[in-house]
């Protein structure tokens, strides 16, 4: 059962398809990295990628965001897992998951007992290392682009910044007015492409839900900045206006707490993963009794695989060897609004009210808008 699950659109519509389709659209097309996504050809190119902007959100909540609801968006696809670290790692490299090795918001550090945070990057793991691969800034930044990133000061030496976007000059950013100075003064140049994040909306789904009063007034303001940077931009630079996933809501009825149902820790060595996206490390031969645990607990309310019929399905692309013992010997994908929390690993992450990570149309549908 696949529970109406979007399968990523890698090569054609995915969000690692952005920055290539943009290479070609300034004359620089990246061979490495083809893309059958095509975008106007152009001097030069702001890429805005809010994070949490789902394109059924965007559809839904069309009367809090008249500018960009009003454009015509391609729909695209996130990765799987849709969250954050995988999906901006994927548009900065232009790589699927299961190549540029950022596979969820925590995963096991091979040979460890430890999870690796990628967006805190809390343990000693060289970003370079652990991402080897040329990223697509790079490739652009080799063929005479000017490429910038803009963003928030504290990201300008992250893990995650140095894993997914190294190759762009990197301009700090702390508010909306610096935001647009940034952009603008890095879109003058010619060619060029301007990178800018945008993550309120995300964090404000993630405590207030989304269609919350706050949510919608967060989705008004950032509508305002879009269009306040299309004005502002010559007509010779195009706007594209992107999300990495977008979120559901999880109420606390619909969550699953593994320390209420101790036999789903039975045969586990670690788990990690997100919410709605597990990865359950396993003790040596427990696979099979933890894939047949986990089903019966969790019935028609998740997807629970191997990591072998997720490298099947290709949810995550082509899968190097590097990046094969990052993923969780069973993964669990949630169907609905359900969750899989621990009270006790991750506290904080109950907390939440609004959720990402799995393949449902909400989370993995994202726009991609052209002005």
């Amino acid at each position: 059962m696949n529970a109406g699950f979007v399968e990523p659109a890698y090569g054609s519509r995915s969000l690692g398809d952005v920055v290539p389709a943009v290479a070609a659209a300034l004359g620089s097309p990246l061979g490495a990295l083809p893309s059958a996504l095509t975008l106007p050809e152009a001097s030069g190119y702001v890429v805005f990628l809010v994070d949490g902007l789902g394109q059924r959100l965007l559809e839904r909540y069309a009367h809090a965001a008249p500018y960009l609801s009003e454009i015509a968006a391609t729909p695209g696809t996130a990765g799987v897992p849709s969250t954050t670290a995988t999906s901006l790692t994927s548009l900065g490299t232009g790589l699927t998951p299961g190549q540029h090795g950022l596979v969820g918001f925590t995963a096991r550090v091979p040979g460890t007992d430890t999870l690796l945070n990628h967006l805190f990057w809390d343990q000693d793991v060289d970003p370079v290392e652990w991402q080897p691969h040329p990223t697509a800034f790079d490739h652009l930044s080799s063929a005479g682009v000017h490429v910038t990133a803009v963003n928030r000061r504290a990201f300008v030496n992250s893990g995650l910044t140095r894993s997914g976007h190294r190759g762009a000059n990197f301009v700090g950013a702390d508010n909306v007015a610096e935001r647009l100075a940034g952009v603008l003064d890095a879109a003058g140049r010619s060619p060029s492409l301007t990178y800018v994040y945008d993550g309120d909306l995300d964090h404000t789904g993630h405590k207030h839900g989304i269609a919350s009063r706050e949510w919608l007034q967060e989705l008004s303001a950032i509508d305002d900045a879009a269009e306040r940077m299309r004005e502002a931009l010559p007509g010779s630079v195009r706007l594209v206006v992107v999300a990495d996933h977008g979120m559901v809501d999880s109420p606390q009825s619909s969550r699953v707490d593994v320390d209420d149902r101790l036999q789903l820790r039975d045969g586990l060595a670690l788990m990690g993963g997100e919410a709605r996206f597990r990865h359950l490390y396993c003790r040596p031969g427990a696979v099979a009794d933890v894939v047949t645990t986990w089903q019966e607990v969790l019935g028609d309310r998740a997807s629970v695989l191997t990591r072998d019929e997720v490298i099947e399905r290709g949810w995550l692309g082509p899968v190097e060897s590097r990046v094969r013992a990052r993923l969780g010997d069973v993964m669990v994908a949630c169907h609905g609004d359900t969750a899989v929390v621990s009270t006790r690993d991750f506290a904080y992450e109950n907390t939440l009210v609004g959720l990402h990570g799995s393949l449902t149309p909400d989370e993995m549908t994202i726009p991609i808008i052209v002005d």
